[in-house]
């Protein structure tokens, strides 16, 4: 049985308010897709601390990477590799999002010659 003290302390009030509404929020069961971000997430921290280095410095990759299919890219090059040395994460992680944008400028690219190319088939329309 959990006893209970009553208090006038707002600030306290408030900080026990925000404690439960983390908690409650941390119970909510997971979409699809954070599902798959956590479980990438996840991965990439075991795979860092195999290496010898803090959870925090994982973190600090999965954000930088932007998306599950990058996370897991980069686990599995921890995984092959085994780098020795931090800087060595990071310039893959810098590779990656390299690619990552490279690709991303090919599809515009693409996407605004292919608008070009109708334009250019079809002309204007003024109706």
């Amino acid at each position: 049985m959990l006893l209970r003290k009553k208090t006038d302390d707002p600030a306290l009030m408030n900080r026990i308010a925000r404690k439960s509404a983390i908690l409650m929020h941390m119970l909510k069961p997971l979409t699809p897709l954070q599902a798959e971000w956590k479980a990438a997430r996840d991965e990439l921290i075991q795979e860092v601390q195999k290496l010898g280095y803090p959870a925090e410095f994982a973190v600090v990759i999965a954000r930088n990477l932007g998306s599950p299919r990058a996370i897991r890219r980069m686990s599995s090059y921890l995984r092959q590799v085994k780098p020795k040395k931090p800087e060595m994460i990071a310039d893959e992680m810098l590779a990656i999002m390299s690619e990552i944008e490279t690709w991303k400028r090919k599809k515009e690219a693409e996407s605004a010659n292919a608008a070009y190319n109708d334009l250019l088939l079809h002309g204007l329309d003024e109706d």
